[in-house]
């Protein structure tokens, strides 16, 4: 063989090899699906898809339907029934008159087929079909109130999360850098231990607070884990989907409302608006309507109901036409039908009085849910008055606290003061890009806990 042949049969060996080989090799796990979302973006897919709005909606739907079901209790009814029927043979009846021949009256008809159209029309109800009636379309006013109460605590939910999983992602990213500079300045002391300049505890003063930083990234970590899944679990995203933010802390809120400063005066306009734009309080004021209506149903029941009723019958035979034949005959009939309940045993009054009860019931629950809203708006209100204070003080205190870095850090190079100060400085730094980084979150939440609150 030549020095060629044994070449290429060599080349071709070590290729097959090298192709099993990496057929060998287990192929990377695909990467997870990223999501980008804005906020406003997060905010639509939680309204689109969240399983409490969706029952709230069926809940609506149900109520609707309940409208229709009184206002049909109000029309004409029409019923068409049909039958057959086998009798057992029976001796006819025949009369014969003198001078006339014999003539059945009952024939023996054992089969016996029947139609019968039916209608009924109420003509007076003392006013409880049209009670049952307003108080079903004031339960579905209710429940359309429900539903917009929910999307509106669901946009909330939504928000926190989005502005949680943003705030930890920017801690644990403060953090990091942070971890570069205890590293660096790790190093630093130990070089000064080795060279005399430095005693060992300051090496592990600087390790210790290198090791509290780390601790605390990986705690930040773990929390926007779980903020992650949180906010994927609002938007519908399928388990596993890597959720990326669009906006950060670090760009001014978007347009806002005015906030409300400690005056009485304010805050009671912002109640007013909240009061009348606050669904669950229009929902409540719907039902309270609805247990009106239902209370003079139930009065209504001891009054006279007049009902007009006709019929027609289409029989073989037709038992109303005598004699009866083994023939199709048709007939019918109108009736009018008066009914009064004039004793029940009193279970009329109680169930107005009861109605009367759940109505009252209501209507103490609606003042309770006013004063509770005149409360939260103010609430929320100083709340988000603090917030916007703790950012700008937040950070003035960053810069401060970075100024105050770079100064002990020249000092340390130029050995005016001890490592421990430079530590303590850089301790400060971080605690202030934290508390930055979590009052612009406070400001995001409590800016939108307010427009919650004020019912926007």
């Amino acid at each position: 063989m030549t020095h060629c042949a044994i070449a290429l049969s060599l080349g071709a060996a070590l290729a097959a090899s090298v192709g099993v080989a990496a057929q060998e090799q287990p192929a990377e796990p695909a990467a997870p699906p990223v999501l980008r979302l804005s906020l406003d973006q997060a905010r639509e897919r939680a309204r689109a898809s969240a399983p409490s709005v969706e029952e709230a909606r069926a809940l609506e739907e149900a109520a609707r339907a309940e409208v229709d079901l009184s206002r049909a209790a109000r029309r004409p009814q029409l019923e068409l029934s049909a039958g057959y029927t086998r009798l057992s043979d029976v001796p006819e009846l025949t009369l014969a008159l003198p001078g006339a021949p014999p003539r059945t009256i009952f024939p023996n008809l054992p089969d016996n087929y029947r139609t019968r159209l039916d209608g009924r029309l109420p003509l007076y109800t003392g006013g409880r079909a049209g009670a049952l009636t307003r108080a079903a379309e004031a339960e579905a006013a209710a429940a359309g109130g429900e539903v917009s109460a929910r999307e509106a605590d669901l946009l909330l939910e939504t928000t926190r999360a989005y502005w949680a999983l943003v705030t930890l992602r920017e801690t644990e990213r403060v953090l990091a850098e942070s971890l570069v500079a205890y590293e660096a300045h790790l190093v630093d002391a130990r070089n000064r231990h080795e060279a005399g300049l430095a005693a060992r505890n300051e090496v592990l003063a600087v390790a210790v607070e290198r090791d509290r930083a780390e601790l605390a990234r990986l705690r930040a970590s773990h929390a926007a884990a779980v903020a992650e899944a949180d906010l994927g679990r609002l938007v519908g995203a399928p388990p596993g989907t890597r959720m990326d933010p669009a906006e950060t802390l670090a760009e001014p809120p978007t347009a806002s409302p005015p906030l409300a400063p400690p005056g009485a005066e304010d805050t009671a306009t912002l109640a007013a608006e909240a009061l009348s734009r606050r669904p669950e309080r229009a929902a409540l004021h719907e039902r309270i309507a609805a247990a009106e209506a239902r209370v003079e149903a139930e009065r209504a029941a001891g009054r006279p109901q007049v009902t007009v009723g006709a019929g027609f019958d289409y029989a073989n035979p037709n038992r109303r036409i005598l004699p009866p034949a083994a023939e199709w005959q048709d007939s019918w009939d109108v009736s009018l039908n008066l009914s009064w309940s004039l004793f029940d045993g009193g279970r009329g009054a109680a169930a107005a009085r009861r109605a009367a009860r759940r109505a009252d019931a209501l209507r103490r629950q609606a003042e309770d849910l006013d004063r509770r809203i005149r409360l939260e708006v103010t609430a929320r209100a100083l709340e988000a008055e603090a917030a916007l204070r703790a950012v700008a003080v937040a950070a003035r205190n960053v810069e401060a606290a970075r100024e105050n870095s770079r100064v002990a850090s020249e000092r340390h190079q130029a050995g005016v003061v001890p490592s421990s100060e430079r530590l303590d400085a850089e301790v400060l730094l971080l605690r202030a890009r934290l508390d930055h980084t979590e009052a612009l979150a406070q400001l995001r939440t409590a800016r939108a806990a307010l427009d919650r609150a004020r019912g926007r």
